[in-house]
């Protein structure tokens, strides 16, 4: 099963706990990133539309899987010269080292896809993830049955 998102991709930021007065027993617990809720929904959507697609298979992916995450971002205009050929820095930063940081960016992919495509996160056992220069702001995801 695969997917892809355009723009941005935000990642899941520190939780935060608060006293819930309605619910003692119960906190609220939020995101201190803000763009992560309406990001999350996309990719939500987008998992919800591959499962869609999925032939003669229904409910939630059962067993250990594998994900693979690429998160695409577009080169700094720096990276290049007036005439729009790659730069001496562009040869010689391969890959996108700025924030956010991956695991960041997987860990909010990995919870928009809990109760969508798996039961928990926890079924992942084997996940390849990269960041790579490119035209546009792109997520690429696939999820698949680890082979038995």
């Amino acid at each position: 099963m695969e997917f892809s998102i355009q723009g941005k991709a935000e990642p899941a930021g520190s939780k935060k706990a608060f006293h819930n007065p309605k619910n003692p027993q119960h906190p609220i617990v939020t995101d201190d990133n803000r763009k992560a809720g309406p990001w999350k929904a996309e990719v939500k959507a987008a998992a919800m539309e591959a499962m869609r697609r999925r032939n003669g298979h229904n409910g939630l992916m059962e067993g250990p899987i594998q994900v693979a995450m690429t998160f695409i971002v577009p080169r700094p205009q720096a990276h290049f010269t007036s005439t729009g050929n790659p730069s001496a820095v562009a040869k010689r930063m391969p890959f996108p080292t700025v924030r956010p940081d991956l695991l960041k960016l997987a860990r909010a992919i990995e919870d928009a896809m809990t109760g969508i495509v798996y039961r928990d996160d926890s079924q992942i056992v084997l996940e390849r993830l990269q960041k790579v220069y490119g035209a546009v702001y792109e997520t690429r995801v696939i999820v698949l049955p680890m082979p038995q």
